[in-house]
This record gives C-alpha cells, structure tokens and sequence, in this order.
C-alpha cells in the first residue's frame, strides 16, 4: 500500500514539474503582440485602398475612391489618387486597458491620424480603430462612437 501511494506521488511530482518546464509560446510573445507584428508586416507590404467606410450608418467609401494607401514602416501614411496627397500616421497598438470606446477590455488598436481640417473626409479616419479581423488582403476595423453611440466601419483591401 505504502508503495502504491509513493508511486503515485512520484508520477503527481513528475507531471508538475514538466508543467513548469513546458510553454506555450516559444518566442515570448503574447497572443496580441503576435497578431499585432502580423498586421503590421502585412499591412506594410504593397497598396492599400477602402472598400468599405461606414460612418454612423452612412455609406462614405465614395469619397476615397481611387485612393491608395501605403503603410510605411516608419510609421508614415500615404494616400494618394494620382493628383492629390495626403500624409499622415499610422500604428497597430495592444490596448489593454478600457480607457477607450471598444467593449473589449483587450483589443488591438489600428490607430489612423491625418492632420487635416475637420471639414477634409480623410478627418473621418482619424481614430483608434478596433480591429475585427485581418488577413493578407483584407482588414477590417471597427469603432464605436463615445459620443454619439454611433458604429462606425472600415475596410481595407489590396
């Protein structure tokens, strides 16, 4: 009985300490830091233009059309239709915390700032965008509205 019981506490002791010993994440980063240097590198390569802009339910990707964007790696972006430019910023950021307008307590922040007027549509963009899905082709953005309550969707696309 004594034997039965030390062995069992023998395999108890080696399963815990191989828990210990064992990761889940080889290089050290989060679910979030991934899926953010992800987005990054894919939003970084080639063109980009808005297929989809939704501002409080009104459809506004007319006013961007022809336009192409580029994510640059220093944090620069650039919107151009052949005869105008805009500059601005860009960058994909952990937002952990519920300081902003998501309804998520940790999401990743597609953030978007042109210095425009307020009267310039590319004002519209300017925002901490939650991101709601990202593939090689295709991002998807969401924000919702502290102010007025209203939705607000954008989307991306090579």
């Amino acid at each position: 009985m004594k034997r039965g019981l030390l062995f069992n506490a023998l395999i108890l002791l080696c399963l815990s300490l191989m828990s210990f010993m064992c990761s889940n994440d080889d290089d050290g980063l989060d679910d979030n830091e991934q899926q953010i240097a992800q987005i990054r590198n894919t939003v970084q390569s080639g063109t980009w233009r808005i297929t989809r802009f939704m501002d409080s339910g009104q459809d506004e990707t007319t006013d961007f059309t022809g336009y192409e964007f580029s994510f640059n790696s220093d944090g620069s972006l650039i919107a151009t239709n052949g005869t105008n430019t805009k500059t601005g910023t860009w960058s994909v950021t952990n937002d952990s915390n519920s300081n902003d307008d998501s309804s998520s307590d940790d999401d990743i922040d597609f953030n978007i700032f042109f210095a425009v007027p307020e009267t310039d549509d590319f004002e519209d963009l300017n925002d901490d965008w939650d991101v709601v899905s990202s593939t090689s082709t295709k991002i998807e953005l969401i924000d919702i509205s502290g102010g007025n309550g209203g939705t607000d969707m954008l989307t991306f696309e090579r």
